[in-house]
Order: C-alpha cells, then sequence, then structure tokens
C-alpha cells in the first residue's frame, strides 16, 4: 500500500497543484529567493534544497526545539539559511564547508539576511572540522549534504555527538538514482540509512532525490 501511495503522489502532483501548494505554504521570500539563486550568479552547481525541503528543514527543527545544529556541506548558504531561521535566540548553527568561494558566498548570503550573529561558517574538510566540534555537543540536529562516499562516517558521528531526541537529516539519499549500484559512494549510502534505523527512530522521506530522517533514541531504551 505504501508503494501505491507514494506512486499516486506522483501521479497527482502535477505542475500546477505544486505551483499552488509552494505559493501557498512558503510563498514568495526576497532573503530566501537570494539565496536560492546564489549559486546561478557564482557559476556555482545549482544543487541546493528545494524550497519546499527548506521548509521541512526549518519546521523539523522547531518541532525538536532545535538550539545546536550542524550542517556538512554550506554550499552557497541556502539551506543554512532555512535551519538559522529556525533557531531562538541564543542558537547557533555550525555549517561545513570544504570549498573557500562557496564559504565566501554563503557568507555574504547569510550577512546580508542579518543572521551572521548565530551562524558560524567553518572552512575546511568535515572529517578534520567535526571532532574539534564535539566538545560544544551534544547537538539538537545534524544536516548532511556533503561528499556522498563520507554519509557513514558522518552519521557515525552525528550518532556519537546528538542528543536523544536529536535529528539526523541526510540529504540525496537516494544518491540521484544509483543507492542500490555497485559503487563506493552508493555502499556509503546504504551503510548511513542502515546505520540510521539501528539508532533512530527514521523514515526516508521521497523528495526528488530522498531526506532520509532520523530522531535519536535513548540508546539504553
Amino acid at each position: 500500500m505504501a508503494d501505491q501511495d507514494s506512486r499516486a503522489g506522483e501521479r497527482y502532483a502535477t505542475a500546477q497543484i505544486l505551483d499552488y501548494t509552494a505559493r501557498t505554504h512558503h510563498p514568495a521570500d526576497p532573503a530566501l529567493e537570494r539565496a536560492f539563486e546564489a549559486p546561478a550568479r557564482h557559476g556555482m552547481p545549482e544543487i541546493q534544497l528545494g524550497p519546499a525541503e527548506g521548509r521541512l528543514l526549518e519546521l523539523l527543527l522547531r518541532l525538536v526545539n532545535a538550539h545546536k545544529v550542524v550542517e556538512i556541506g554550506t554550499l552557497a548558504g541556502y539551506s543554512a539559511l532555512w535551519m538559522a531561521r529556525a533557531l531562538p535566540p541564543g542558537g547557533h548553527l555550525w555549517t561545513i564547508e570544504s570549498d573557500p568561494t562557496h564559504a565566501g558566498v554563503a557568507a555574504e548570503v547569510i550577512g546580508e539576511a542579518g543572521l551572521g550573529d548565530r551562524v558560524s561558517i567553518i572552512r575546511g574538510d568535515a572529517a578534520e572540522v567535526l571532532p574539534k566540534l564535539s566538545d560544544s555537543g551534544p547537538f539538537c540536529a545534524v544536516f548532511v549534504d556533503a561528499d556522498k562516499a563520507r554519509y557513514d562516517a558522518y552519521g557515525r558521528w552525528a550518532t556519537e555527538n546528538l542528543r536523544t531526541g536529536g535529528l539526523l537529516i541526510g540529504d540525496n539519499a537516494y544518491l540521484f538514482g544509483r543507492l542500490l549500484d555497485d559503487v563506493v559512494e552508493a555502499a556509503a549510502m546504504r551503510r548511513f540509512h542502515e546505520e540510521m534505523a539501528k539508532h533512530y527512530r527514521s523514515v526516508c522521506i521521497p523528495t526528488p532525490d530522498g531526506l532520509a530522517v532520523g530522531l535519536r533514541v535513548d540508546p539504553e531504551a
């Protein structure tokens, strides 16, 4: 039945319906639109979340009352902007970006939105940066949208550094349709899924490329 429901959703999601629901649930927002368009303006890969996924990310953080959040993979700061808006006063987002040009664009986007005081953009390789962030934990949420071959490693770091009731969220969970292929990236992504299912109450939401969401459970429960 679930597969049938998913296929039915795809069949009924006409362009007109998608346009209507987008305008209704997340109407035009100049700061977010500028952030969404930043990759195209700067010749960067246009691989950011869609607006509906951004809104979902914001809502999930609000639902768990997230105060301290880590993002792995900043790009131009679009998803960071959604998450920073979800934080309460005193909340903070640490976002990691290995490409210095991308990090610079993200700093501009977040600064223009007036949210620079609640976002730290950390330039560097996530594998080197994450161990240094552990002392700032435990965290309320970790969002992964970076190099796919290391999703499993990022997921393990999240599991060690999230509070009980915290969220692990991974974009591109279908790996662009290659999740079941015999390649390194797919094997890492499958481990990400399987380890999330072991340590979290989890689901993979059928967004265009899959959004895996897990709620950290008490390891003693």
